[in-house]
């Protein structure tokens, strides 16, 4: 009977490590669609008794808007030629090669203002000190978009696989999730119920802390860019977008676009810019973040950071949003089993 039960183990993960092979490939795009139908979950019964549509008919719309979301602002912000690109540096490149003296406002700010002036006016005489303060940053986010560059053919198989699974858990998510529970109650016993009240509250709150107040802070730089004159205000609004899960985020964007209207001769602007970074972005910053994830489970923002780095490291572009939700869900099951002692069956 030993030997039976041995050989059935033995069989069992065989085929688990088998499944898992062929699997691998696409690990990451399963995993992005369950994670994205697992949060918006809740919209599909809803949309189905608004418009009174077959399931079929609600995923199929589900993925449309999904879609045009995520391929949608990529399109509008994309530069529109090589010839397009190449004016974009060279204003960059002009601007790092003039930078001015430091206006006179800026030493009169009370306390830091004469440490700020002296910093400015060290800059524009030797553009290498900026550079040195600013290469650590720098690099990182220049790593991040050669690695976004180099993986846009990917990214867009990586996109179609995602939104054929996402479609698939929509078309089936009741099934899926009866069967998900089933196996969570089976090694959790009584603290079933719990852990999924736990890991759902957690996964949805990350996503929503994470892309929430990511697309926020694009749409708020994009808005703030356009009305202070800055070109290619959509393309830099999704950008900051992208940044804004990093410790330093979309000041990586605002400042430096404020910065270079002051030295083209639109202070008035530039100082708008800043003062709207400040209070109106980053301030979303504070607020919008720690409120959908205080609603979730308060997960350390240093998990995020760290998520959204070895997420990327690990997964691509996707892993912005998985690394965080991972960690996420392992801080809280954790947090849960120091709780109560056990998240599985005795």
């Amino acid at each position: 009977m030993r030997a039976e039960r041995a050989v059935a183990v033995l069989v069992i993960a065989a085929l688990a490590v088998a499944c898992a092979a062929v699997l691998l490939p696409f690990f990451t795009a399963l995993l992005s669609a369950a994670l994205l139908a697992f949060t918006t979950w809740p919209a599909v019964p809803a949309i189905e008794r608004w418009t009174k549509s077959p399931r079929p008919v609600t995923a199929s719309l589900l993925v449309t808007i999904t879609a045009l979301f995520l391929i949608g602002p990529v399109a509008l912000a994309a530069p529109s030629g090589a010839s397009e690109v190449s004016a974009l540096r060279h204003s960059f490149e002009t601007w790092l090669a003039s930078v001015p003296a430091a206006p006179a406002w800026l030493g009169a700010i009370p306390v830091f203002g004469g440490t700020l002036s002296d910093t400015w006016n060290a800059w524009a005489g030797d553009i290498s000190q900026m550079g040195s303060f600013f290469r650590p940053y720098l690099g990182l986010a220049a790593e991040r978009g050669l690695s976004l560059l180099l993986g846009v053919a990917g990214g867009l198989l990586q996109v179609f696989l995602t939104l054929f699974a996402t479609f698939c858990f929509w078309l089936s998510g009741e099934a899926l999730g009866t069967a998900i529970t089933n196996l969570v109650l089976r090694v959790a016993g009584r603290h079933g119920p719990r852990v999924l009240a736990v890991a759902t509250r957690a996964v949805r709150g990350t996503v929503f802390g994470i892309l929430g107040t990511a697309v926020i802070q694009g749409f708020l730089t994009a808005a703030g860019l356009a009305i202070a004159g800055v070109p290619r205000p959509l393309l830099l609004g999704l950008v900051a977008a992208f940044l804004a899960v990093l410790p330093i985020g979309a000041p990586l964007v605002w400042i430096p676009a404020g910065l270079w209207l002051m030295s083209g001769g639109h202070g008035g602007a530039g100082a708008f810019l800043l003062i709207y970074g400040v209070i109106v972005v980053s301030g979303a910053d504070h607020i919008i973040r720690p409120y959908f994830i205080a609603r979730g489970a308060r997960i350390p923002f240093v998990l995020v950071v760290f998520g959204a780095l070895g997420g990327v490291l690990a997964f691509g572009v996707p892993g912005l949003v998985l690394g965080p939700v991972l960690l996420g869900l392992g801080f809280a099951l954790l947090s849960e089993w120091a709780k109560t002692g056990s998240v599985v069956s005795a």
